[in-house]
């Protein structure tokens, strides 16, 4: 699928050939799966956005893995883990903490989250308000009343089933919808996010999740009250958070660090990945 006129740079190979550990655990009745890229340092976990999963930071994590204990999860009813007859927050928390602990991420722990994940570490953040040292918000967060109009992924009860994995991953498309001029990053996510069914194959999660999930409330509260170090990476082009947002997230809460990723949208570490990197582990020298 990749652009013939486009190469894919080495850094890119280098990154998915340091394979993660992969590894599970249940909570609630479901298996949860996880992937961890070394063993050693305070931990650092990143959590996929909605209807992603651990494979999408393959490119991303081994930057860190030298000076980190670094790990991500796959949501319930995402990538590897099982699905559930129903979804609410409470239960996403608790597969956080399980991970954490099952890995023995201290209390310097730091959390990076997009989109979806960001609003379940918020209220991880909440629950466990002296279990971690810090979150990265990934154009995530509480959103300007004017912003608060989101594109939504289609809800449907039936599962698209392809005849052949090569099908299914061309029929990748990234929710919302932007472009990506890294097709090579798009093509690897795509690789990964389909599975073998009866009748053949379809994408790693739950289509059924929107109307499975209890709404969110009291985010804005919950945001509101985190305590420790904070920062919010958001997309210069993004389509679902605005500079508007940005600035009413410090406003709700002044000691927020905020940083615009220049030529990135909404799927910011896809778009720029480099420049991503770089700010990240500007962040994170800053904390330490």
């Amino acid at each position: 699928m990749t652009s013939e006129t486009q190469k894919t740079p080495d850094w890119f190979w280098r990154a998915i050939e340091t394979e993660p550990e992969k590894n599970a655990i249940e909570v609630r009745e479901a298996k949860i799966n996880f992937s961890s890229w070394s063993r050693q340092g305070p931990g650092l976990l990143f959590v996929h956005g909605h209807n992603a999963h651990a494979g999408w930071w393959d490119f991303i994590a081994p930057f860190f893995k030298d000076q980190y204990r670094v790990v991500a999860n796959d949501l319930s009813g995402m990538g590897d883990s099982d699905h559930r007859d129903s979804y609410d927050c409470d239960t996403y928390i608790e597969e956080l903490i399980r991970v954490v602990e099952f890995n023995e991420l201290g209390k310097d722990t730091i959390i990076v989250a997009h989109s979806f994940g960001g609003i379940i570490a918020v209220k991880a953040f909440a629950a466990f308000p002296d279990r971690f040292k810090g979150l990265v918000l990934l154009d995530s967060g509480v959103k300007h009343p004017d912003d608060q109009k989101s594109f939504e992924p289609p809800r449907s009860g039936r599962q698209k089933i392809y005849p052949n994995a090569e099908i299914a991953a061309s029929r990748f498309r990234l929710q919302p919808p932007q472009q990506c001029e890294n097709q090579y990053i798009l093509d690897h996510i795509a690789r990964n996010s389909v599975e073998y069914v009866d009748g053949g194959f379809t994408w790693k999660f739950d289509d059924e999740h929107l109307e499975r999930m209890k709404s969110i409330d009291n985010l804005e509260e919950d945001f509101r009250g985190i305590k420790t170090k904070c920062s919010l990476i958001y997309g210069e082009k993004s389509q679902s958070f605005s500079e508007k947002s940005a600035g009413h997230m410090k406003d709700l809460l002044p000691h927020l660090e905020v940083i615009k990723l220049e030529g990135a949208q909404h799927h910011l570490f896809l778009d720029q990945p480099i420049s991503f990197v770089e700010k990240l582990k500007d962040q994170l020298s800053a904390w330490r």
